[in-house]
């Protein structure tokens, strides 16, 4: 083998995968080729290690237009002759680089991945993870991260509405940038990623090409680093003026007949961009780099291939039309450039003029070795899921309110305002339920539906129960928009996690998708798209385990969409589904809702124990919930998640602006599983008490346990006996909770 490890390691391919391109290329790769090759069989856009998995997971539906991995963002009929499209990316390594530009163009490009289908952008949510926020660092990184995305999404007037954050060691030097983009479009006129139609013309448009961002895909997203400043040159910058005339472009051409395809570039720029759309068609490409506008001197075939400039785009254009595209593009002031042309021959030629300086068969630039770890359950798993809560000490009544308040004012469960009113969340106009509930809910113009859209990921559940963890992150997600008032009609994932090469970590990777497949088969939600990111380690530590679950669901009736605020005095308080403080519970369950909680954590110092769900129940708490929303007696439903039922209804008061008095709570087990258990599949609702016996009706047809909390009313939150605390001072903790912490 005559090249050094050092330039393999460079472009992210391992000497057996140099070896296997040799011998199928016939030859040795040069330069330019080899980095086509680093950036095409990298993680980020080959998915070697977790294709074979991500097969597993069910995609198909009668609504679902566009799966995963035929197009740059999956697609899903929502009626009327619209269609949803949805794909959400992560940024993670540039973004603990550079959090501000790192985020920003994690924005950029996700943008991108839908408007190139010809759909308008009309949402943004965002999943994000960090260390604590004692340390400056982290403060650092949530900050510019926080900016970066914002600023991104308010100069192009598409709203922020939803999103979570989440705190914890294992994302120090390593947090988590996951940006979910949502775009609505008429369903006959999505465009296709294709270069089909030999002759046809490469046009590309947009921003210049410069050397930020080489290597972006083989280098950050594909490997481990070390130092925060390794890497630096690498992430590029964002330009949010330039892709707001280029949405408004894109999508007027899309209206026309003059081109065949497009693409955005991002990962791997020109090189993923030009051999993909010739992959889709079965075609071939050839481009002169010559051609390609540059905003650096001397720039070399190689650095134009990889470059991974933001704000550009790849148009397939039909021959004879390229004068009416420029045209077009001239009137909104963005350069377009034919580069090269649509061949039959299957191979990815690049030249510099008369030079041929790459000639690769475009199916094997696509085709990277696919690999399978053998998957075994590691032994320090074992102990971590061990809990023997005979060593954790149980409440005493007079220390409930003192620990419902500190569970309030933590960063995991504190109100993230001083997070999302950064975004503007009201662009648009189309926002119903803004940032702060359990899912953004926005409605579709011309019609009387809407959306409701959410993103969740327990990633403390997954490190204790990989599989679990997985389940548990799609219920959530369902459960949420089922709470709006929603019928739960498709997914998009990021899965985020350290290196697969790793045992432990690949086991995580295969349990959690088995897990995610589990409950998307059980609920009925398939898979339209989605994105992994890999080695997110930092000195050789891993972070939790972190499958982000980005759903979306169609509320029939705009009207009838519910909300997690508590409406009137007066009004009854049930808690649907199991493990109600009135159940008694084993105090030596593994199952106690204590095991992975919030509560443990913060309170006891620990991350041990599993988490547990009943699938079957889940389904029926959803169905009955969902029903009740849509036959209108409800006033508002809020999920019970991290902190347990005692900050569910707290949550609830807070945005209703009312209190909650709790009677008659004879608790048979242990308060903390009773009050701060973070049991699943349970649902706190309120109605009026007229309304009790239609929503016991439907409890029954459902066969969901319904349990009498409480009402509505007063200026403070009351369960008798154990909880007498004002209003005022819930609302405080909770609101200030992370606003302290960030600086904000």
């Amino acid at each position: 083998m005559n090249i050094s490890k050092e330039i393999l390691d460079e472009v992210a391919l391992s000497e057996k995968e140099y070896e296997l391109i040799v011998q199928q290329l016939g030859r040795e790769p040069n330069e330019v080729e080899l980095g086509m090759f680093g950036s095409l069989w990298s993680e980020h856009c080959g998915y070697k290690h977790s294709k074979p998995l991500l097969k597993l997971l069910p995609s198909r539906s009668k609504n679902v237009l566009v799966s995963p991995g035929e197009e740059n963002a999956g697609v899903v009929d929502i009626g009327d002759g619209q269609a949803a499209v949805m794909k959400i990316e992560s940024h993670n390594h540039p973004s603990a680089i550079d959090p501000y530009q790192g985020a920003a163009t994690a924005a950029g490009g996700v943008i991108r991945d839908i408007f190139t289908m010809g759909a308008r952008p009309i949402a943004l949510l965002n999943s994000l993870r960090f260390g604590p926020l004692t340390e400056s660092n982290n403060r650092y990184l949530l900050n510019g991260v926080i900016g970066g995305l914002a600023d991104y999404g308010n100069c192009l007037g598409i709203p922020g509405v939803g999103g979570e954050v989440f705190f914890a060691d294992k994302y120090t030097g390593n947090p988590l940038v996951n940006g979910l983009c949502l775009g609505i479009c008429e369903k006959d006129k999505l465009v296709k990623a294709r270069a089909s139609g030999e002759g046809n013309l490469l046009m590309m448009v947009g921003a210049d090409t410069g050397r930020d961002g080489i290597h972006g895909a083989s280098g950050l997203a594909s490997r481990t680093f070390e130092d925060e400043s390794e890497g630096k040159s690498v992430v590029p910058a964002g330009n949010p003026s330039l892709e707001k005339l280029l949405i408004e472009a894109c999508l007027e051409l899309a209206q026309t007949d003059w081109i065949v395809g497009m693409q955005d570039l991002g990962a791997a720029g020109l090189t993923s961009s030009t051999v993909e759309c010739a992959a889709r068609s079965g075609s071939g490409m050839e481009i002169d780099v010559l051609k390609v506008r540059r905003c650096e001197e001397d720039m070399t075939p190689y650095e134009v291939m990889l470059s991974e400039s933001q704000e550009r785009m790849l148009l397939i254009v039909k021959k004879g039309c390229e004068e009416e595209v420029k045209a077009l593009l001239d009137r909104w002031e963005i350069r377009s450039d034919i580069i090269g042309r649509v061949t039959n021959t299957g191979l990815a030629v690049v030249k510099e003029g008369e030079k041929v300086v790459a000639e690769i068969p475009v199916n094997l630039l696509v085709s990277p070795p696919l690999y399978r770890q053998r998957s075994k359950k590691p032994a320090w798993l074992e102990e971590l899921q061990s809990l023997d809560m005979s060593i954790v000490p149980d409440l005493k009544p007079r220390q409930c309110n003192s620990v419902l308040l500190r569970l309030l004012a933590s960063p995991n469960i504190a109100s993230k305002e001083c997070i999302y009113c950064q975004c503007d969340y009201q662009a648009m106009g189309n926002t119903v339920v803004p940032p702060g509930g359990d899912a953004a809910v926005l409605r579709i113009q011309g019609t009387k539906k809407g959306i409701a859209l959410t993103v969740d990921g327990n990633g403390r559940y997954c490190y204790v129960d990989p599989f679990l963890g997985g389940v548990i992150a799609v219920a959530e997600a369902a459960r949420n928009l089922v709470c709006s008032g929603a019928e739960p009609l498709a997914l998009t994932d990021c899965l985020n996690f350290g290196n697969p090469e790793k045992a432990d970590v690949y086991y995580q990777l295969k349990e959690c998708i088995k897990g995610m497949t589990r409950a998307c088969r059980e609920l009925k939600v398939p898979v339209i798209s989605g994105n992994v990111s890999l080695y997110n380690e930092s000195k050789g530590e891993a972070i939790y385990p972190t499958p982000v679950v980005g759903m979306l669901g169609i509320v029939e009736d705009i009207s009838r969409h519910c909300t997690m605020s508590f409406k009137k005095e007066s009004d009854l308080v049930f808690l649907l589904g199991e493990s109600s403080p009135l159940t008694s519970r084993s105090q030596l369950s593994s199952y106690n809702g204590i095991g992975a909680s919030e509560y443990l954590e913060l309170i006891h110092g620990l991350v041990r124990g599993k988490p547990g769900i009943d699938l079957d129940m889940e389904k029926r708490v959803q169905r009955c919930c969902l029903e009740a929303i849509k036959r209108g007696f409800i006033k508002s439903a809020h999920d019970c998640s991290e902190g347990g039922l005692l900050v569910a209804i707290a949550e609830s008061c807070i945005c209703g602006d009312i209190g909650f008095k709790g009677e008659n709570w004879k608790v048979k087990g242990r308060l903390d599983s009773a009050f701060f258990g973070e049991h699943q599949s349970r649902v706190v609702v309120s109605m009026s008490g007229d309304s009790a016996v239609k929503l016991s009706k439907v409890a029954r047809k459902w066969q969901v346990p319904l349990t009498l909390l409480g009402r509505v009313g007063g200026k403070r939150l009351v369960v008798e006996g154990y909880i007498d605390l004002p209003l005022a001072k819930v609302e405080k903790a909770w609101r200030d909770g992370l606003k302290l912490l960030s600086g904000k």
